[in-house]
């Protein structure tokens, strides 16, 4: 089976700041010709997931606040101790969303929902780039 591997560049402003992907990883699947298979998406690095949401301002706001919830920033991490840093927070919230997915697609098309967008959560505490690796299997 063919695979195709592109990178997706984008520059965060962290902090929880989330990046739509949807656009570039429908380029990228029109440009590998693939038709049928998966796309599996991958950010390296221990402060960054992704995920599927509908990317409007309050279902994001809404994300934010549930890993507010989960893993406050403002918490005395033990991870702060190791490293001097304050950042504990965004090591434990990328691990529990995850820095991969997967998703089909048939017919060139990616099989998301009508409101449903590929995106990068940046929970570093600064602006990072992130790097994005996209693997398109198929045919």
């Amino acid at each position: 089976m063919p695979v195709e591997t592109v990178t997706i560049e984008t520059r965060t402003a962290g902090d929880g700041d989330t990046v739509d992907l949807t656009e570039q990883l429908v380029d990228g699947l029109r440009h590998s010709g693939l038709t049928d298979g998966v796309a599996t998406l991958f950010v390296g690095g221990s402060t960054g997931g992704i995920t599927t949401i509908e990317f409007e301002p309050g279902a994001v706001a809404d994300l934010q606040e549930v890993f507010e919830a989960i893993a406050p920033k403002g918490r005395d991490w033990r991870h702060h101790l190791k490293w001097g840093d304050r950042n504990g927070h965004s090591h434990v919230r990328s691990a529990l969303l995850g820095p991969s997915l997967s998703v089909p697609f048939i017919g060139g098309e990616l099989c998301l929902g009508t409101w449903q967008q590929v995106v990068l959560v940046d929970f570093d505490d600064c602006p990072r780039s992130r790097e994005v690796i996209v693997q398109f299997v198929g045919e």
